[in-house]
């Protein structure tokens, strides 16, 4: 079956969903046992903001073949649902929006006027980056209208544009090698934190510990994209073709784990299936995101 750029865009968005979904299970006190010894916890795994972010942002970008801010903001507070997991900033934000309010100013506003650095533009974008396997470098100025909807801070945008690049280059690269991948995603992201922290996880690709990777760049638990993005990227890198693999890779480092599994799942996904049995625990996208259920058995070939 020929892949075109929507399906591109829903497998990632169905990868992504799965590691949200599965990463947010190890929150649970009884399941961290279960972490260390790699055993599944019982289902349903229920996903995130995560997801349903993801899933506004595969909506919007399907329905108008690009980011539309103003249909993708609409969205984001239309779909907000406080009981996903989402920061006070951003409940507080989209309520605003809900209620009349200017996306724009709000979302510059934030932060004493700096801004959000936080990882949540970055957790959302693996889609739309799928979406543009053919040309990576077009998903740059996407992945910025994507993320400056709700995180304004060039750190937060450029964790954004990393990880739309990563999955970009990850649908519509076969036998990709892990450097030759970060590289790709390096040369497109802009220069600051997150940039130098994917250059150190270049340079960490012959260490297979994530443990000893994310103490060096961080798994998330500062909830940044600095301390995010790095770490999930170099664990895509060094599972680009094995999901099972890479999902444990990632989630063992601990940290902000449902937003680190959610970025790796939606890059890789494309190329990697998961196991049927973890899709089949997994709670079923949202009916409104319109996405079909069997995008994320697909692998590609």
């Amino acid at each position: 079956m020929p892949t075109t750029p929507r399906s591109h865009a829903t497998t990632a968005l169905h990868g992504l969903a799965l590691g949200d979904a599965l990463g947010s299970q190890f929150f649970v006190p009884a399941n961290r046992r279960a972490l260390t010894e790699r055993l599944l916890p019982p289902g349903p795994w229920q996903w995130t903001d995560d997801t349903e972010m993801a899933c506004s942002v595969h909506r919007v970008l399907t329905s108008h073949g690009a980011i539309d801010q103003d249909g993708l903001a609409t969205s984001f507070a239309v779909r907000h649902d406080f009981d996903r997991g989402y920061g006070p900033a951003t409940n507080r934000m989209l309520r605003l929006v809900r209620e009349g309010g200017d996306w724009r100013a709000l979302a510059a506003g934030l932060f004493d006027g700096n801004g959000s650095w936080g990882n949540g533009a970055a957790m959302r974008v693996a889609p739309l980056g799928a979406w543009f396997a053919d040309d990576p470098a077009l998903a740059v100025p996407q992945a910025r209208a994507s993320a400056e909807v709700t995180h304004t801070h060039p750190e937060a945008v450029a964790g954004a544009i990393a990880v739309a690049v990563a999955a970009a280059v990850a649908a519509g690269q076969p036998g990709l090698r892990p450097g030759h991948f970060l590289d790709q995603v390096i040369a497109l992201t802009p220069a600051g934190l997150v940039h130098a922290g994917l250059v150190q996880a270049r340079r960490l690709l012959t260490i297979s510990d994530p443990v000893l990777a994310a103490r060096a760049l961080g798994n998330g638990r500062a909830v940044s994209a600095q301390d995010t993005v790095p770490f999930a990227l170099w664990a895509a890198a060094r599972h680009l073709d094995d999901y099972e693999q890479a999902f444990w890779a990632t989630a063992t480092a601990g940290g902000d784990i449902d937003t680190t599994c959610a970025i790796v799942g939606g890059v890789i996904a494309t190329r990697a299936a998961p196991p049927p049995s973890w899709v089949e625990r997994c709670e079923p996208l949202p009916a409104w995101a319109d996405v079909p259920p069997e995008a994320l058995l697909r692998s590609r070939s």
